[in-house]
């Protein structure tokens, strides 16, 4: 028998509602038109991301604004637990962990424990596990919306060994303790792999700036359209994309999810359309490079296309061909070089773009196919690595967040009727 099932075996639970073992108080009707940005801060709704509170977007008050009501006693302290109570946050909870006191608006509520029965931090961990019934009390659709009576009566915490409340206290504090370790561990991670991938992806970027320098007689700088041709793309939308059929590129794609080369598409278009508008497609070898956004530092950017079949492009979008390396031509796009010279050619507006006129002046270093291929060969490995990081970042965030989700369930799962010896 685990640990973990030792700890709960035998265990005496009775369900409580929430008001029988805890207070609640509702927020204050701060006023929009008198927030101010400094001054004593408030916790909205925005605030409240689902475990703890975000101060990234807060706002301020000053107590001398308000005649009426006392904006003071809403207070809220470190360690206090708050939920959202309308909005697109309804029901999400909301640790507050800073030192500085804040003061709750309408629509966020504040938990207040019995400490003589529960355990804050048991609360805590036993509302993250409630994320649906809570959106479910609220009333769900488009307009949820808790009520502070609903959640008294309504939401109902375990609590363990109930004519002991020593040993009750000691039992939450056990499950505590594994659970906020378990969470510890993951921001410890999250971090830790973040630091990495942001040292990475600064010492790549260093040595691509470096690699593409040329500084040294005997390397050429042409211009593109010289080197090459451009081919702009036609339109499409996005509801013409779908699961199969003749691989596409849509200009938002390559923000989202192309880096400097592909061979598969994510999306794709019926055969019908691509014959009946005509559509134009970059071959094998083709550099794929997006040509607006909605800042300038968006546009540029190319893919390699290195697919099998050719791919349909958007026409926010140039096909690039030419004979130097087409991952060469990628990787010179996402230079401080390149997009120093394409920021003269942008026009700038509600969506900022370039014209192939204005690519076909660029720049770019060409040296021999050998030494293109030597600094394509360096680029992968760097590549490689901050992709795996990006892609490594998420996925054992992930794999830790179900690690802690699965004990949290073990561990705040009783049996359901009232008492069990």
């Amino acid at each position: 028998m685990s640990y973990f099932d030792k700890l709960i075996e035998g265990i005496e639970v009775e369900w409580k509602a929430l008001g029988e073992v805890c207070d609640f108080q509702n927020g204050f009707a701060f006023k929009s038109s008198l927030f101010k940005e400094t001054g004593l801060p408030i916790i909205r709704i925005t605030n409240i991301n689902g475990t703890n509170v975000d101060l990234s977007n807060v706002k301020y008050f000053d107590p001398v604004d308000y005649s009426s009501g006392n904006p003071l006693n809403y207070e809220v302290e470190k360690g206090d637990i708050l939920i959202a109570m309308s909005g697109a946050t309804t029901g999400k909870i909301g640790y507050y962990n800073f030192n500085e006191k804040a003061y709750l608006n309408q629509r966020v509520g504040k938990f207040i424990p019995n400490k003589e029965i529960l355990n804050n931090r048991f609360l805590y961990h036993y509302l993250l596990t409630k994320s649906d019934f809570l959106y479910v009390l609220a009333g769900g659709g488009a307009q949820p919306n808790l009520s502070s009576n609903n959640l008294k009566e309504k939401l109902e915490i375990p609590i363990p060994c109930p004519d002991n409340p020593k040993k009750s206290l000691d039992i939450q504090n056990k499950i505590v303790h594994i659970l906020d370790r378990f969470a510890e561990l993951t921001a410890e991670l999250t971090a830790e792999l973040t630091a990495e991938l942001t040292a990475r992806k600064k010492q790549y970027t260093f040595y691509r700036e470096q690699l593409y320098s040329f500084n040294e007689v005997g390397t050429n700088r042409e211009p593109l359209g010289v080197i090459g041709e451009f081919q702009r793309g036609k339109r499409f939308v996005r509801e013409d994309m779908l699961a199969d059929g003749v691989p596409c590129i849509h200009y938002g794609e390559m923000y989202t999810y192309y880096g400097t080369w592909a061979n598969k598409s994510k999306s794709f278009l019926s055969e019908e359309l691509v014959e009946r508008k005509n559509l134009r497609v970059a071959e094998n070898g083709d550099v794929v490079i997006v040509a607006a956004g909605e800042t300038i530092e968006d546009i540029g950017l190319g893919t390699a296309w290195l697919g099998d079949k050719g791919v349909v492009i958007h026409d926010a979008c140039f096909s690039f061909r030419s004979p130097l390396n087409p991952k060469y031509v990628a990787y010179f796009t996402r230079t401080k070089q390149f997009h120093d010279q394409i920021k003269k050619h942008i026009s700038s507006g509600k969506i900022s773009a370039i014209n192939a006129k204005g690519l076909e002046k660029v720049l770019i270093p060409v040296p021999s196919p050998e030494e293109q291929e030597r600094i394509v060969t360096i680029l992968d490995k760097f590549d490689i690595l901050t992709t795996s990081i990006s892609e490594g970042l998420p996925k054992e965030i992930e794999l830790r967040k179900k690690q802690y989700e699965y004990y949290r369930d073990l561990l705040l799962t009783f049996p359901k009727n009232n008492i069990e010896s």
